[in-house]
């Protein structure tokens, strides 16, 4: 049995956000430099109706460290791209993925310094 098509502008209920092949290079890029600088270990990915999450932990067990979150809602405001630290602080928000992540990359210049 197939699942009936929609009115056209209706969005499908099992629709969910998900990161593009471009967005998750940029984030997986990031993500092996940290993991080569031994500051990552492990993530996790979800996808949900309004939002897609990908978090960064240290150890598998924790809570993520940070969560880079694309909310397509927030597209036209603030910019539907996020980075959330362990204590729910946001620290970058905006429209372009790749400078929201540069925010990160300062870390690991940092950790590399020290």
């Amino acid at each position: 049995m197939t699942m009936p098509t929609p009115f056209p502008g209706q969005k499908n209920p099992h629709d969910k956000v998900a990161f593009d092949r471009h967005e998750l290079g940029a984030i997986m890029g990031l993500y092996g430099k940290m993991v080569a600088a031994g500051e990552w270990r492990d993530y996790g990915m979800s996808f949900l109706k309004d939002v897609a999450v990908f978090s960064v932990f240290r150890r598998t067990a924790e809570n993520p460290m940070y969560r880079i979150e694309k909310r397509p809602s927030l597209r036209n405001r603030q910019g539907m791209y996020c980075i959330i630290a362990m204590d729910g602080h946001i620290l970058r928000r905006g429209h372009d993925l790749r400078k929201v992540l540069r925010v990160l990359e300062r870390k690991l210049i940092r950790s590399v310094e020290q």
